[in-house]
This record gives structure tokens, C-alpha cells and sequence, in this order.
């Protein structure tokens, strides 16, 4: 039983330590960043057709 519970173990940090890689991987740093500053954005330049509706 104890060698189920480590393989256990070892499989789950494998998979934290890839999800950790995946992450802050250089290929996904320009759409993190565009999702980080998603709530700054203005809700017009989201929306075009909500900013017509609003406006007019």
C-alpha cells in the first residue's frame, strides 16, 4: 500500500510541476498579459455594438 501512495504522490507532483512549467512559460507571457489587463480595458472598445446601443 505504501508503494501505491508514493507512485500516488510522485504522479501528482509531476503533474504540479508541469501545470508550474506551463504557466511561466515564455509562449503564454503575451496572452496572460492581455488577461491581466482585461478589467482595465475600456468596456466600449470591448463591445462595439453595446457602446451604440448605450450611446445611441
Amino acid at each position: 500500500m505504501t508503494l501505491i501512495h508514493s507512485i500516488w504522490t510522485a504522479l501528482l507532483l509531476a503533474v504540479f510541476v508541469g501545470i508550474v512549467v506551463w504557466a511561466w512559460s515564455s509562449k503564454r507571457k503575451d496572452a496572460f498579459e492581455r488577461a491581466a489587463h482585461l478589467p482595465l480595458e475600456d468596456d466600449n472598445e470591448l463591445d462595439p455594438v453595446a457602446a451604440e446601443k448605450k450611446h445611441g
